[in-house]
């Protein structure tokens, strides 16, 4: 039997492919979580200060929604346009929605390097680390959202890393650039996230 096991252990390579403590895997699930819900409420924030999310918005289809999340089973982040064209943060619950765009991440310590900024998202969905269920171009210009969004969020020296290029527009005007900054962090963290918890509980 022994000579069994060893033969199986070699074949798989189990030592790498480690185990994930319970409570490492709680920990991390819980900080995707909580970096979905601050991205998420940041591009609703976003769309309404910065003019490049706006026009990629305004090309996407008339209540388009999608998600972001981790495969299987969460957590997500839900977005979408309203009947006028808002972009609003809709939570993580996806029951009921009508998605247009699903973007999943392949696994819990792939999402963890992608929002510990080990990994930009351009680079995760490089190495096929993302499975896309919708339509591929709608996905790149949801991912370049997401890159603008985390410039405007993270220091220059973290959104290097977030990003696969930090590009020159970032650099330009640093009055306007920290003025966003500021307008983006307090629509994020306005009354209107209690609002949306409560309506995911």
């Amino acid at each position: 039997m022994k000579s069994i096991s060893k033969s199986v252990n070699k074949t798989l390579n189990i030592s790498r492919y480690p185990e994930i403590p319970p409570g490492t895997k709680l920990i991390k699930k819980g900080y995707v979580f909580v970096m979905l819900l601050i991205v998420g409420r940041a591009i609703e924030a976003a769309s309404k200060v910065d003019q490049s999310v706006k026009k990629i918005f305004g090309d996407l289809p008339e209540r388009f929604t999608f998600y972001l999340g981790v495969a299987p089973g969460g957590p997500y982040m839900v977005i979408g346009k309203d009947k006028q064209g808002n972009v609003k943060y809709l939570g993580w619950n996806l029951y009921g929605r009508k998605i247009d765009l699903g973007l999943d991440i392949k696994n819990l310590e792939s999402a963890f390097k992608v929002f510990t900024f080990q990994e930009s998202t351009a680079q995760a969905f490089a190495y096929d680390r993302f499975i896309v269920e919708g339509n591929l171009p709608q996905a790149l210009a949801v991912v370049r959202v997401i890159d603008i969004v985390e410039i405007h969020l993270l220091p220059k020296v973290i959104a290097r890393l977030a990003v696969k290029r930090y590009p020159k527009w970032s650099e330009l005007s640093p009055v306007k650039k920290h003025l966003n900054r500021v307008r983006i962090y307090l629509k994020s963290f306005s009354p209107g996230l209690i609002k949306v918890i409560y309506r995911n509980l």
